[in-house]
């Protein structure tokens, strides 16, 4: 079998037994099964995802995930307002050459009372900052559907995206921590020909929010611009350019090592690169985005 494949239509199953039973005769065969969970409303990032995965994993079976997790959403959250579009998601995955779809009910993922699952997650420190200090609870929600999904899917290589970078480190340290034997791919933003990064949540913006988003990604293309210069100057630009937008009312801009522990005081030759990354609403929708940082040696040493 080719690792070209023409597009057609994915299996659609709703169940843990349907699941297995669509992956038995791959994995008999010891094919590597490659997997990208979602939330649905995919667009062309979450497409971007499942070419790398079928990149990753060849002829192998290539499964997608549909469910929208109540566990990550806090109270006051957009739970009821997340887009739900299963028809047009399975035209996304049948184009990408997707095999599986398991979109599952949520009394499937968490039987019993979801809102008090036997079992969970903890992050750990790194849960507790950034979009984590901001969204109580939220990384336990996130790695604990993420850990049943591994365990539901059993894939060899599983691919995220870079734009929920703080969800993709966890995600990374989990599966080692834990042992679960996946790979865990992070796969580059993909962004409006503007600069705005793809996400489901962009549909809520009218023409005005939309043009102010647009001040998340400048900010980051700010601080990379003057990162040459030191961290106090990409702090600097980024901040004058988020007191250049109308419209944003920021949650955080940070910038941290790639592994998101803090920088240190004194940057020294072990640090070349780091990675900056914004959260804000625009209007009433919460917007993250973030971009990977380099610097050479010898300013680190002169940074401040």
């Amino acid at each position: 079998m080719s690792a070209t494949r023409s597009p057609s239509q994915p299996r659609l199953v709703t169940t843990r037994t349907e699941l297995v039973a669509a992956l038995t005769e791959h994995r008999r065969a010891g094919e590597r099964v490659g997997f990208v969970p979602t939330m649905g409303a995919l667009h062309d990032g979450h497409a971007s995802l499942m070419t790398r995965a079928r990149t990753e994993v060849g002829a192998g079976p290539l499964v997608a995930s549909v469910f929208v997790n109540p566990l990550q959403f806090g109270p006051d959250e957009d739970l009821d307002r997340y887009p739900r579009t299963l028809e047009a998601d399975l035209e996304v995955c049948a184009a990408q050459g997707v095999d599986v779809v398991f979109a599952p009910a949520v009394d499937e993922v968490y039987p019993g009372d979801v809102a008090r699952p036997a079992v969970t997650v903890d992050p750990g420190p790194l849960g507790d900052v950034l979009d984590g200090r901001s969204r109580p609870g939220h990384f336990a929600g996130v790695l604990t559907v993420v850990a049943k999904l591994f365990g539901l899917v059993q894939p060899d290589v599983a691919v995220f995206g870079q734009k929920d970078y703080q969800q993709l480190v966890l995600i990374q340290q989990m599966a080692a921590d834990l042992c679960f034997g996946v790979e865990v791919v992070g796969a580059e933003t993909v962004r409006e020909p503007d600069g705005l990064a793809l996400s489901s949540r962009n549909r809520f913006l009218d023409d005005e929010q939309r043009l102010d988003a647009l001040a998340l990604s400048r900010t980051l293309q700010a601080a990379a611009a003057s990162w040459a210069y030191g961290v106090q100057a990409a702090l600097d630009a980024a901040r004058a350019e988020l007191r250049a937008a109308p419209g944003v009312d920021l949650d955080y801009f940070e910038i941290r090592l790639p592994d998101l522990a803090p920088l240190p005081e004194h940057p020294g030759q072990g640090g070349t690169e780091a990675r900056a990354l914004i959260a804000a609403r625009v209007g009433t929708t919460r917007l993250i985005d973030n971009l990977p940082l380099t610097l050479a040696t010898r300013t680190l040493e002169e940074s401040p």
